[in-house]
């Protein structure tokens, strides 16, 4: 624990001084003493543990110097502590309501204490109305669109075919997570964690269990952890098919569009045949899994190959068509300088040279013993770059998917599948996974066997601010392509 001007020289020293510290998030907790405490989290190179700098605001002086001027990649985060707990960092670039707007801060939620429990509607006439000029015009696009798409308002800012801006409003998917897993016992908030981002159930639940399970002292067994990297191999694919869907479907490809939502069909069928559910809800559980496969290792290895031969031909079609890849080429690029900066995650971060990745540099469940090979990377940072990287990422989970049934195949079948937690253990611990959307980070205390504070944090959440970044020179016919080879989840932006 830090003091306030500590901390803040030291966030900022460890990020730009040590050059290769990565920023991964800043987080809010409310005390029972309307305190509010801040918990930044960096990840320096080659380090197995993230860093965790804390301070603590006290009642009535609820502000601290922004980072935000001088580390852009805590922008978002800033503004999260101004809607859910009522803090101003002063010099914030631009304060706009993200999650909640809200005409009085002091009505904040105050996740992690139960001081204001009851449930806030927000106020839309607390945003701010986007700034035009001379020949500039706004096109709202959203929060209602064609299809089954996430509500989010995407406000395009343009002079008729350029995009020189685009402001990101999610708010009108915020539904109080954080709150919501207060008070859960750890088997009901692994339940809350696998429906914070639905296309990510499995992730979720991962980093909620690991963050319990290091907090409670518990090893899972080798079963479990091959069980646990199954499913989330499965569910890699199925995300990364879906963008190809999207990405398709924009191009008018019709076929392609057919074939690759069949295929993420057939990967969801299967996962549902394994376990009973079709995003594989109900497997990981804190200790362990539920179940082993329904399926025996020999007729599940068949079925992979299968569905491996099927996806690749068809990815290799639409690969080689130039249509397609006219559309993708310079589009939407990240420039490596800015995604290094604020330390880009899954599919976007490696488009653009960053390989984070969390099966690789800080292992968990059974990807230490795996053959995980280098993460894929790609310089151009474009549409093209991140298709590539989702291309080699499902080669890749094929693979591991092989070395897993291997495994499985060769176990004795007695050892346990969960080992059960003590119940009235309390402590804070940090646990993650990686989505196919990129790392999912847990920040969890636990008071007596219950979640007293759960701060989840998604890829999404961390990687969607780029999207103001990547309008270089793109029109509006654009657009579509960009956010679907983005390939996040606005629900686990909106928590």
């Amino acid at each position: 624990m830090l003091e306030l001007a500590e901390w803040r020289a030291e966030v900022l020293r460890r990020v730009r001084e040590e050059g290769e510290t990565r920023f991964a998030g800043l987080f809010g907790s409310g005390e029972q003493d309307g305190s509010v405490r801040l918990t930044a989290l960096l990840f320096p190179s080659g380090a197995e543990e993230p860093l965790t700098l804390e301070t603590t605001l006290p009642p009535g002086a609820l502000s601290y110097p922004s980072l935000s001027p001088e580390l852009p990649a805590a922008f978002w985060y800033e503004r999260v502590l101004h809607d859910l707990f009522g803090v101003t960092p002063d010099g914030h670039p631009r304060l706009d309501p993200l999650l909640l707007p809200l005409t009085d801060p002091q009505h904040a939620p105050l996740p992690g204490t139960s001081l204001r429990a009851q449930p806030l509607e927000p106020d839309e006439s607390a945003i701010p109305r986007a700034v035009t000029g001379p020949g500039v015009f706004t096109i709202p696009h959203g929060p209602v669109r064609s299809g089954v798409t996430e509500s989010v308002e995407y406000l395009v800012e343009t002079p008729g075919e350029d995009i020189p801006r685009v402001q990101i409003r999610v708010f009108h998917k915020h539904r109080g997570v954080s709150k919501r897993f207060e008070q859960q016992t750890v088997d009901d908030g692994v339940l809350v964690a696998e429906r914070v981002e639905g296309i990510a159930s499995v992730a979720h639940a991962l980093a909620f269990c690991h963050a319990a399970e290091s907090c409670a002292g518990i090893t899972v067994g080798w079963t479990a952890r091959l069980v646990r990297a199954l499913y989330a191999e499965l569910e890699r694919i199925a995300n990364h098919l879906d963008v190809m869907v999207k990405l398709t479907d924009a191009a008018g490809l019709a076929v392609a569009t057919a074939r690759f939502a069949l295929h993420k069909e057939r990967i969801m069928r299967l996962t549902g045949h394994l376990c009973g559910s079709r995003f594989a809800r109900g497997v990981a559980v804190p200790g362990g899994v539920t179940g082993l496969p329904a399926l025996a290792p020999t007729e599940l290895d068949q079925q992979l190959a299968t569905l491996q031969g099927a996806i690749a031909s068809d990815w290799h079609a639409a690969m080689s068509t130039p249509s397609f890849l006219d559309r993708l080429r310079t589009t939407g690029p990240l420039a490596p300088a800015v995604a290094r900066a604020h330390g880009a995650l899954g599919p976007i971060g490696k488009a653009s040279g960053c390989a984070y990745d969390t099966r690789y540099e800080r292992p968990y469940d059974a990807y230490g013993s795996l053959g995980l090979a280098t993460p894929a990377c790609q310089a151009e940072g474009d549409a093209m770059a991140r298709t590539r990287v989702r291309g080699a990422e499902i080669t890749q989970s094929f693979h591991l998917l092989t070395q897993i049934t291997d495994e499985l195949r060769a176990l004795p079948g007695d050892e346990p599948l969960n080992a059960p937690l003590p119940q009235d253990f309390s402590g804070q611990s940090l646990g993650w996974a990686e989505a196919a959307q990129g790392e999912v980070m847990y920040l969890l205390r636990f008071e007596n066997g219950r979640v007293a504070r759960c701060a989840p944090r998604s890829a999404s959440f961390h990687n969607l601010v780029l999207f103001h970044e990547v309008f270089a020179g793109d029109i509006l016919t654009d657009f579509p392509f960009i956010e679907a080879s983005f390939g996040l989840s606005i629900a686990g932006v909106a928590v």
